[in-house]
């Protein structure tokens, strides 16, 4: 298990470098990402996004905080069978000079750090399997186009674990099963809530009292359970009341540290205010991961990267269609309704 995930260390670094895409995937790879690159199939398709990530960063350094690697525990919500198959997950940013346009987004010729945090599965030394949620609306944050409303946590670059023990080359698989087991109990707990009392949830017995949970921006980052619940839980449950669990295609544990990841994870209908935009009625899919890390076998952070623009996207807003337009490139035809 370290050697793949010292492989994939290699890989990753060599792709952000400019390696070429073809020596690190196989032909028939497979890559799940954020909107609107959603789906690739093939090492062309996937080179493609490369490329123009390439192009918008042309002298980017990939930044690794988390990088951990296990055997899959399987979810029998999910139709991705990798149970059992080593994964390797890592959340790091992407630095460099901003230069050129990257997916609608306006460059700003000054430094940027593109959040990321991805999955991959490798087979004989290279990757088979990729799932990368770019923080985009953090990355239009950073040009000073912001297109919401104001978060109600806190924005800003999230920080690497604070033992700073994140992205070792070993694996400690042990420690890592405890840790996605009490991982997995907490995520039970989500769902014991009577629907009228936050504090129905008994998260206190899973969480460090002052830990620090870094959400997608949109919604931002909170401390302690309190602002957890205030900034972040109150607002969702108020606007997707009937949230549910699809499934997850990752279950890992690594030492402290823990990953699950659903695509999509939850399933959820738009029934009140969230993010400023008012109910639609509209069912929604939403593609998650969360990183997590434990002390003492509590959870002391949580890094939760969300695709908050294909949520946006599913409720009729088009988010990286308005900054299109602004970049002189707005839309010439009505968007057709399917069915």
């Amino acid at each position: 298990m370290g050697d793949i995930k010292v492989s994939a260390r290699t890989l990753l670094q060599d792709l952000a470098t400019g390696r070429a895409v073809e020596q690190c995937y196989h032909s028939d790879a497979r890559w799940w990402g954020s909107h609107p690159l959603n789906e690739k199939n093939g090492v062309e398709a996937i080179a493609d996004v490369w490329r123009q990530l390439r192009r918008a960063l042309p002298d980017m350094e990939r930044r690794n905080s988390i990088l951990v690697a296990g055997e899959c525990k399987g979810d029998e919500r999910t139709s991705m069978a990798v149970e059992g198959r080593p994964l390797v997950a890592s959340f790091c940013h992407y630095q460099g000079t901003f230069c050129r346009p990257f997916l609608s987004v306006l460059p700003t010729h000054g430094v940027v750090h593109l959040r990321s945090c991805e999955v991959h599965r490798l087979v004989n030394g290279k990757i088979a399997h990729s799932w990368v949620l770019f923080d985009l609306l953090d990355l239009i944050r950073q040009t000073g186009r912001w297109p919401l409303a104001p978060s109600l946590g806190a924005e800003g670059m999230w920080p690497a674990p604070a033992t700073l023990d994140g992205a070792v080359n070993g694996v400690d698989p042990a420690q890592g099963k405890t840790s996605l087991e009490l991982v997995l109990e907490m995520q039970k707990a989500l769902h014991d809530f009577d629907g009228i009392r936050i504090e129905s949830m008994p998260l206190e017995h899973y969480w460090t009292q002052n830990f620090q949970y870094y959400a997608a921006s949109g919604i931002g980052m909170t401390r302690r359970l309190y602002g957890f619940r205030v900034h972040h839980q109150i607002p969702f449950l108020n606007g997707f009341p009937d949230r549910r669990g699809a499934g997850h295609y990752v279950r890992i544990g690594d030492g402290n540290f823990a990953v699950t990841g659903g695509w999509p994870s939850v399933t959820c209908t738009h029934l009140g205010e969230w993010l400023g935009l008012p109910a639609s009625g509209k069912t929604v899919n939403m593609r998650v991961m969360d990183f997590y890390r434990l002390e003492n076998n509590r959870i002391a952070e949580n890094w939760v990267p969300i695709d908050i623009l294909h949520i946006l996207w599913q409720l009729g807003y088009d988010v990286l269609g308005r900054l299109g337009h602004a970049c002189g490139n707005p839309a010439t035809e009505l968007r057709r309704k399917s069915g």
